[in-house]
């Protein structure tokens, strides 16, 4: 089952100026050129541009953020200054985003006058190279990752990412809320942005205006951070299971043992969905923490439907050989 009211958003492009401002700390960058931060960078990947430097840019990615580590500085520094000027040209024949030194390198002034000419910014680090492109390569494919707001709540229980789904009005806050109440943690409410990281991890997050804001019918907004403290929130969250509330209905097929797994697809990564129906008197709350337990059992190896399942085969071919024990047995001596 693929999840319809989730539409998938997927960022294109960011500017050189947003990544500087928002990793600079983390990468420690220091500013060489003070020009083409309107740049746009359009690839999650970086680039090590050795070969391009060399002369061959035939499979040049020019659109990344480029990477010169020691390799390519020492290169640099094996030719005359004329030659060093050539090779930079070659590569400013593209329309380069940004370039970043690694290891704390020193460039010649004349190649820095010729990035910033080229509105090329130009950034150095001090981090090593293996450093610094993991945590720019974290940046990058975090702003590149395909992303969908989805309605619902989404709340941390016993550790386990557990998103509520259902119509407009079925009590979806009213449950997160109760779960909050017992000592469980809000991520967010109302609207949850889900991220795709990798292949198949999906995280929770809520909007920036609504945060940790949730509407209660009949009540009106509430801060939960405010009220229940910062115990009770977190900012993000991996999305581990979909919990999709239902009216009840007797025609509705509803799993009665578990044996059958039921997935729904967000973003194209398959998640466990449980259809839950609701009456009035059902406690969905201690339901849902339930929920969470049973699926951490599972995680750890043991899943009760197939254990039951199990049992029941045994006994069915033990009746079969006509060993089956007595339906009670009762403890020696205890006749209560």
């Amino acid at each position: 089952m693929k999840l319809e009211s989730a539409k998938e958003i997927r960022k294109h492009s960011i500017t050189v100026g947003f990544l500087y401002e928002t990793i600079k700390t983390r990468l420690k960058l220091e500013p060489m050129t003070n020009v083409g931060f309107d740049n746009i960078i359009r690839d999650k990947s970086i680039h090590r541009p050795g070969l391009a430097l060399a002369g061959y840019v035939a499979l040049f990615t020019y659109d990344r953020v480029q990477v010169f580590g020691n390799t390519e500085v020492r290169y640099l520094k094996s030719m005359p200054l004329d030659e060093r000027i050539k090779a930079f040209n070659t590569l400013f024949k593209f329309a380069i985003p940004c370039i970043l030194v690694t290891n704390g390198n020193p460039v010649d002034k004349e190649l820095i006058q010729l990035a910033a000419d080229h509105n090329v910014p130009m950034f150095r680090t001090p981090l090593e190279s293996t450093k610094a492109v993991y945590f720019l390569s974290d940046f990058l494919d975090d702003q590149f990752s395909p992303q969908t707001a989805i309605h619902g709540s989404f709340v941390d229980v016993y550790g386990l990412g557990l998103l509520f789904i259902g119509r407009s009005g079925i009590g979806k806050s009213e449950i997160a809320l109760d779960l909050i109440e017992r000592g469980h943690r809000l991520v967010s409410d109302d609207v949850v942005n889900v991220t795709r990281k990798g292949e198949g991890i999906l995280i929770g997050a809520g909007t920036d205006l609504v945060k940790h804001f949730m509407e209660i019918r009949g009540l009106g907004l509430i801060d939960v951070q405010s009220i229940f403290g910062i115990r009770a929130i977190r900012f993000q969250k991996r999305v581990e299971v979909v919990v999709e509330l239902m009216e009840w209905k007797a025609a509705e097929d509803f799993t009665r043992t578990g044996l059958d797994l039921s997935t729904i697809s967000i973003l194209d990564v398959e998640i466990p969905h449980i259809k839950l129906p609701i009456f009035p008197g059902k406690n969905i709350t201690v339901i849902a923490e339930v929920i969470a337990l049973d699926y951490l059992l599972k995680h750890y190896g043991y899943d009760a439907a197939k254990e039951f399942s199990k049992r029941l085969e045994i006994v069915i071919a033990q009746k079969n050989k006509g060993t089956a024990k007595r339906a009670i047995d009762y403890f020696e001596h205890d006749f209560e």
